[in-house]
């Protein structure tokens, strides 16, 4: 099957069309600073890259010329057959993937405050599709989807009842479509050595989640992606009365507070270089000290999740490494990986340093835990949704 998979953000809006027998990618682009001056696409077929300037004052007007730049390449609405949507968050409506329909595209509305620079623009971009192709079925693929039956110990809040059952207050997660795309080839690539499974999706958000026989048992993203690990440009975890201490010493207002947290904090606040772990790597090798200082904390925090995550599972056998960092970054994953030596974790490192776009095993014969670092792939694993709730 023939499936554009869509992944919207508020200025921007990415897409991939490939076959879900063949997995063969036939084009792929990104439309950037949309509704903001300067916006382009940036397009790719057969390996040829090219950059179109032009004005993007909406989406609407973004996916029409994705659709243009297609059909330009041989690749009408005819020969498409469905449409993926990458939905940040499902809320309680998605614990699977579902057809878009009246009823469905309300509900990405309606839990969009808990996700509200992405939800909103996805539902708008799922909404003009429908308008513009009719003819061509659409899917909502969650990324909270994968973790929404976990254990209830692992997703409730101590806090009131009444007011978590109110407002739905509750452990979403996110990266749920890495994360069971990475389950998924963990498996097919060890067969029935994995059963116990630590999936590490580390890049400029950054989550881990405890996968035991393909079910999740819990996740370091909370209510919001904000939680769990150190990020680019997100805290990670911190003591919820710290937003009240900003408020009520430092003067911040909520708003403020929330950017804060969500675009000057982590690793770009740590370092005061880059929120990009290769710049950091970088000045750290030349004596940083701020820098030496982020990469240090980086580690720790995502050992000691990763052991937390273990103990949701009684135990791990096998930890993948994914995400531009976890795939990219042999200082990174060494880093983690010797924070977890007391649990007879034990890097390769010649094979921690090969660069490669396939799954391999990173981790010594004696270790422990067999290390892996697998390439995400979500548009697939979202193609494959369309696939098996529209196919014929």
């Amino acid at each position: 099957m023939n499936v554009l998979v869509i992944n919207a953000g508020s200025s921007s809006l990415k897409y991939q069309l490939l076959n879900t027998t063949t997995h063969e990618v036939y084009a792929k682009g990104n439309c950037e600073r949309i509704g903001i001056n300067d916006s382009f696409i940036g397009h790719e077929e057969h390996g040829s890259k090219s950059k179109l300037e032009v004005a993007l004052p909406n989406h609407k007007v973004a996916i029409k010329h994705v659709f243009e730049i297609l059909d330009q390449a041989g690749f009408d609405t005819d020969k498409i057959e469905g449409i993926g949507h990458r939905v940040v968050q499902g809320g309680w409506y998605f614990p699977e993937s579902k057809v878009v329909t009246d009823e469905t595209l309300a509900w990405v509305r309606e839990v969009a405050p808990l996700a509200p620079l992405h939800n909103y623009a996805e539902a708008d971009v799922i909404e003009i599709c429908r308008e513009l192709f009719p003819s061509i079925g659409n899917v909502i693929v969650a990324d909270t989807s994968f973790h929404y039956n976990m254990p209830e110990k692992a997703w409730r809040y101590a806090l009131p009842r009444d007011v978590v059952d109110k407002l739905h207050i509750r452990k979403y997660g996110a990266h749920g479509t890495s994360h069971r795309y990475i389950w998924r080839t963990a498996h097919e690539f060890l067969g029935d050595k994995v059963h116990k499974l630590v999936s590490c999706h580390l890049g400029s958000g950054a989550s881990l989640a405890a996968i035991e026989d393909g079910h999740v048992m819990d996740t370091t993203m909370g209510l919001t992606p904000l939680d769990g690990l150190i990020m680019g440009t997100r805290t990670g975890t911190v003591d919820p009365a710290t937003v009240f201490y900003l408020q009520r010493v430092g003067g911040y207002t909520v708003d403020e507070v929330d950017t804060m947290m969500n675009k000057q904090s982590g690793l770009a606040a740590l370092s005061a270089v880059s929120s990009d772990s290769r710049d950091i790597e970088q000045a750290a090798a030349q004596g940083n000290k701020n820098c030496e200082l982020a990469l240090e904390m980086f580690y720790y925090r995502t050992s000691q999740l990763i052991a937390e995550m273990a103990q949701s599972m009684h135990g791990f056998d096998t930890m993948v490494f994914t995400a531009g960092i976890g795939e990219n970054s042999d200082i990174m994953r060494f880093g983690v990986a010797k924070e977890l030596e007391w649990l007879g974790v034990t890097l390769d490192t010649k094979a921690n340093a090969i660069r490669s776009g396939e799954p391999r095993i990173i981790s010594t014969e004696d270790s422990a835990i067999t290390v892996l670092v697998i390439p995400t792939n979500e548009e697939l694993m979202i193609a494959m949704d369309v696939e098996e709730l529209l196919g014929k």
